[in-house]
């Protein structure tokens, strides 16, 4: 029986031996995959964070743009107004009213700037300031539109004045 037992301790201590040189190894290859992970980490943060601050610059640079559109809003409404005018009698000046109106709308859509003067279209208070009510059948629709309104990059900018029917 005490040879069993010696045996049994020579098994223990040769195994505690192979166990400890095996241990440096597992203890850097631990501690390798623990710096793996966390350089994988750190470029996944660094990555969201890179993403991050284009998305922030390009909301800054689209509000900026559409802070200058909504200032030349009254440039449109006065071309509006002049073009209405000269209906009547048209002239070389009306044409050439016409054509820098058409310039200027056609540089800002090109950029994002879509109108909202559409007639005949469902209510939509988003997009639509009602000022007038007249009686209808249908539901409440676009009568007249009496001042345009715009939308910037899908946002609206100044919604649309008109009166509404039904």
């Amino acid at each position: 029986m005490s040879d069993d037992v010696v045996e049994n301790d020579t098994v223990a201590a040769s195994s505690d031996a192979a166990t400890q040189v095996v241990d440096p190894r597992s203890d850097m290859e631990r501690e390798r995959d623990e710096y793996l992970d966390a350089l994988q980490r750190l470029q996944a943060d660094f990555e969201n964070y890179r993403k991050r601050v284009a998305r922030s610059s390009s909301d800054a640079a689209d509000r900026a743009a559409g802070e200058v559109v909504a200032k030349m809003l009254p440039v449109l409404d006065a071309f509006d107004l002049a073009a209405a005018h000269f209906l009547s009698a048209p002239s070389e000046e009306a044409e050439a009213l016409a054509q820098a109106r058409g310039l200027l709308l056609d540089a800002l859509s090109k950029e994002g700037l879509e109108r909202i003067d559409d007639v005949g279209v469902a209510f939509d208070p988003q997009v639509h300031d009602a000022v007038a009510h007249i009686e209808g059948d249908d539901g409440p629709t676009i009568d007249q539109v009496l001042r345009a309104g715009y939308r910037w990059k899908g946002s609206v900018l100044r919604p649309a004045m008109v009166r509404v029917q039904g």
